[in-house]
């Protein structure tokens, strides 16, 4: 999955980690840093290009742009990424109408 974050035009760093659902128990969150001077992209637009390139149940849920939290080496801290895509919350909202 991060490997096709990577394949967008405007993604320099990406990194996926689950976050909570309550409808399906996890899904996919998806952290990503655009390249300096690239257009404003949006989570949909990054969503729709997932979902053509990815099955749709790997397909991101949620998108969060920022920089990716990193040690001194360069290894991205997921830790640090899931306790983020948990206090974001589920995305299933027992309300919608499907």
């Amino acid at each position: 999955m991060e490997g096709v974050l990577h394949s967008h035009p405007a993604v320099v760093e990406a990194a996926v980690v689950a976050r909570p659902d309550d409808h399906w128990g996890q899904t996919p969150c998806a952290f990503v840093k655009l390249k300096e001077g690239s257009k404003q992209i949006t989570s949909d637009e990054i969503i729709n290009y997932c979902r053509d390139h990815l099955p749709h149940y790997m397909t991101p849920g949620a998108v969060v742009f920022e920089d990716l939290p990193k040690t001194s080496t360069g290894k991205v801290q997921k830790f640090i990424l899931r306790e983020k895509a948990k206090a974001l919350g589920s995305l299933f909202n027992p309300e919608r109408k499907v």
